[in-house]
């Protein structure tokens, strides 16, 4: 909550505006999956005007590293995974599948895997959809619109803009099964996309 209420200041310094609609999709009983997708080093504002309480995020590990946001994000809770070893990535998946339950936790996953600022989405990874399921949780997408029209990844320079930010109702995974991953992920995709080329004024 320190860290929400220091990073909520700098878009002003930023000249940042949100928009934020769907708040009341958090408010589900018990844990769940939230996915959203991953623009820049921005996101981390967005995040922290929505950020529900009893929330972690999902990291890669090489995070760790990256000086003054490595410690925020450490000291934040987030749970890291190494993604070069696949044991290593299903293991922690277990034991967070496991302690969303006995802590009533959601877990803030970025399905695409990486940074993308290209105003469309990447394929998504399963990982995130794997653990809904396995955890018999909803899965709630949250969408920002596109940076690119005040934000140059190239450079890292960006001019004052607003982001629109969208939470999106749960899906449900109660009853679903390791078979019916795929077409979760992919659901999930296209609602997403349809939302992201919505909020960024663009055709779908």
């Amino acid at each position: 909550r320190i860290i929400k209420a220091v990073v909520k200041t700098f878009k002003y310094f930023f000249g940042l505006r949100f928009e934020v609609k769907g708040l009341e999709n958090f408010e589900v009983e018990g844990p769940a999956i939230i996915v959203s997708n991953h623009q820049s080093i921005l996101d981390m504002m967005g995040l922290m005007e929505i950020l529900p309480d009893n929330c972690v995020q999902v990291g890669k590990k090489e995070l760790m590293y990256t000086g003054t946001v490595g410690l925020i994000i450490y000291l934040g809770g987030v749970i890291f995974i190494n993604r070069k070893s696949t044991s290593s990535a299903k293991m922690v998946m277990a034991e967070v599948a496991n302690t969303m339950a006995t802590e009533n936790l959601k877990v803030w996953v970025y399905p695409e895997g990486t940074r993308n600022c290209t105003g469309d989405l990447l394929p998504f990874k399963k990982g995130a959809f794997h653990l809904a399921v396995q955890a018999q949780v909803p899965v709630i997408p949250v969408v920002y619109s596109s940076f690119t029209t005040f934000y140059n990844p190239k450079t890292k320079l960006f001019t004052s803009g607003t982001i629109k930010v969208e939470v999106l109702p749960p899906i449900e995974t109660k009853g679903l099964t390791s078979d019916d991953v795929t077409d979760l992920t992919d659901r999930c995709f296209c609602t997403m996309r349809e939302t992201l080329f919505r909020l960024s004024g663009r055709p779908s």
